[in-house]
């Protein structure tokens, strides 16, 4: 066997081991002893490639343990492999000794078994002479996930608006063109009216009521566009008085028994209207005929309008369709607006007020603080910290500038709010470059500008030293500021305070913001802060040199 040979099947052997040291899991449990309802806390770890593409297990139960909460994968870099950490939340209702079974965890396609692992579930212990016994307790009602509640409270809010947007659009009466209004008189128009009444046929189809209804329109609005009295709105009463008196103030050749003769079918269309009154065939047919002579008649007593008659008329109908208009226009608003109310108030009732408050504000800082709390690693170094809800990944290039990006390695950022909201969380971790000598308080000035290039005015800025509960030595930067709300735009004061580490080569920044004045956001602010745990990167690589030299 040459040299070559030997070479590359040396290095073919090391390819391997490469391989199958990058490719493990390990299980882990955090106590081997829990009491009965309690939460143990397992973790899977995968070791592997940047390329590698892995699959824990997931499911409601494994083996006999129900799992509670399956956590998201964190990813911790170490040198030229990755750390695929998994964590899951068992436990059991009966006592007793119960296994963890070796679960399959794939990577690229390769199922790898996991070591199974024994956890002990005891009874908790009660001494009856010391502490009484009570009844149990009624059904307690869970807390209910709405989230698919706020899509359905948007959808149906979005709905109404358009329909009240397609009810005002259909409802618009286009405007007549003035060619169209000179060659159509009162007089023309109603006649017309009358004869397309007739061709509905809604005697034959039994609808009297609504006959009569159109059949009275149609003499109010020809009475109103012809004598400019306001009949639409006008009782009938009101309507002939006024046309009396208009009569004597135009100097109009009518008889009283023209206004007997309109008086009459009015009455009688009130009458079939409200009190539901059944006129026959023949009376039917003489009211028609009545409204009919009694238009014409009064079309021919109207005298020739003067210019200044004709000017008062013109003003006249101006006015009458701007308050139309305007009562149009109200009339759509307050059914949009009442509309929405119904909504909200029927979503107030079935789901309670706290869910509806919830979907449109979005959840208060007291819901925080009372909710169900998440303790997880991010970024590289990693940054251990308690937060209300799971922090999201967010791409640096949103954030920070060009060309502070350029002299990064690597840089990760989780965020839980958005920026400037009233409470927000960040973490974010770093490496650099080239070696760099990190000034703290130089860094600190970094953030005071990204937060300035966001609209961030007025910061005011203290600095202390600040330690850990591991004993690691950072700098606070806290104060205030003031800043546009990303929602409401309106300008609002906001403490914050920075947490920031530097470990060789790489920085660690935690970043706690809330709106002045909240009642809870500061006990928010001291629990996330008493969370804060940094990955000792020293004092790993102390123990691996102890550990080598063990060895």
């Amino acid at each position: 066997m040459t040299f070559k040979q030997l070479y590359a099947l040396l290095a073919l052997f090391m390819g391997v081991a490469v391989f199958g040291q990058q490719n493990t899991v390990k299980a882990s449990l955090d106590s081997t002893k829990i009491k009965i309802g309690a939460q143990a806390n397992f973790t899977l770890k995968a070791t592997v490639g940047p390329k590698d593409r892995v699959n824990f297990p997931e499911g409601k139960n494994f083996g006999q343990l129900e799992v509670l909460e399956s956590y998201p994968v964190d990813t911790v870099r170490n040198g030229a492999l990755y750390e695929l950490v998994k964590k899951y939340g068992l436990t059991q209702f009966d006592s007793g000794r119960y296994v963890v079974p070796s679960l399959p965890v794939v990577i690229n396609k390769k199922i790898i078994k996991t070591d199974s692992l024994l956890l002990e579930v005891n009874n908790i212990k009660v001494d009856t002479l010391k502490h009484k016994l009570y009844d149990i307790k009624p059904i307690a009602e869970a807390k209910s996930d709405y989230s698919i509640w706020y899509w359905i409270l948007g959808t149906v809010l979005l709905a109404g608006a358009g329909f009240g947007a397609w009810w005002y659009f259909k409802n618009r009466k286009k405007p007549v063109k003035k060619e169209e209004e000179k060659l159509i008189s009162p007089i023309e128009k109603a006649t017309q009216q009358l004869q397309n009444l007739e061709k509905k046929e809604m005697l034959q189809r039994g609808e009297v009521k609504e006959y009569y209804s159109e059949l009275a329109d149609i003499a109010r609005l020809y009475i109103e566009e012809a004598i400019h009295i306001p009949a639409m709105e006008s009782t009938t009463g009101e309507l002939i008085e006024a046309m009396r008196n208009a009569t004597m103030r135009r100097k109009m050749a009518l008889k009283p028994e023209t206004f007997e003769q309109l008086e009459r079918v009015l009455r009688n269309a009130d009458m079939v209207k409200f009190a539901k009154s059944k006129p026959l065939e023949f009376e039917i047919a003489e009211d028609r005929n009545r409204i009919e002579k009694t238009i014409v008649v009064i079309d021919r007593s109207i005298p020739e309008e003067k210019d200044e008659d004709e000017l008062h008329t013109q003003m006249w109908l101006e006015e009458q369709r701007r308050r139309k208009e305007k009562k149009r226009r109200r009339t759509i608003i307050w059914s949009s607006i009442g509309g929405v109310v119904v909504i909200l108030l029927g979503f107030s009732i079935f789901f309670g007020v706290g869910m509806v408050k919830r979907a449109l504000y979005g959840t208060s800082t007291k819901d925080l603080l009372e909710g169900q709390w998440v303790k997880s690693e991010y970024g590289f170094p990693g940054v251990t910290i308690e937060t209300p809800e799971v922090m999201k990944r967010v791409d640096p290039a949103t954030i920070m500038p060009k060309e502070s990006m350029a002299v990064f390695q690597e840089m990760s950022i989780f965020m839980e709010g958005a920026l400037f909201s009233d409470f927000s969380v960040a973490v974010s971790t770093l490496s650099y470059k080239k070696q760099t000598e990190v000034d703290l308080n130089q860094l600190s000035e970094g953030v005071i500008k990204v937060w300035e290039s966001q609209g961030a005015k007025d910061i005011l800025i203290k600095t202390e030293e600040f330690n850990t509960q591991q004993g690691i030595t950072g700098l606070r930067v806290y104060g205030t500021m003031s800043y546009p709300h990303p929602v409401s735009k309106q300008i609002k004061r906001m403490y914050y305070e920075v947490f920031l580490f530097k470990q060789q080569q790489g920085v660690q920044q935690v970043t706690i913001g809330y709106t002045e004045g909240d009642e809870y956001a500061p006990q928010l602010l001291e629990r996330v802060k008493n969370s804060i745990e940094l990955r000792n990167l020293t004092q790993n690589q102390e123990q691996e040199k102890e550990q080598e030299q063990n060895q």
